[in-house]
């Protein structure tokens, strides 16, 4: 299974953009501040789409016949 990735590459380019390119307010809210918490976020997510994906891709289940042998005496 592969990570689904881009959305948190998105969230976190949006967030960069706002922490490092704007600098300004919205009512006594720094949007710098709103910046670094959805690179965080998207971050975080990336980080658990990737074990997710990995831990999926462990447990596969190989289906295989059991041969049986007649044994000679």
């Amino acid at each position: 299974m592969v990570a689904d990735a881009g959305p948190p590459l998105v969230l976190m380019a949006v967030g960069l953009v706002l922490w490092l390119a704007v600098s300004a307010t919205l009512a006594g809210i720094s949007i710098q501040t709103i910046g670094v918490i959805l690179f965080v976020v998207g971050a975080v997510w990336l980080l658990v789409e990737m074990i997710q994906a990995r831990s999926f891709a462990r447990h596969g289940v190989v289906d295989e016949p059991v041969v049986y042998r007649d044994r000679r005496l």
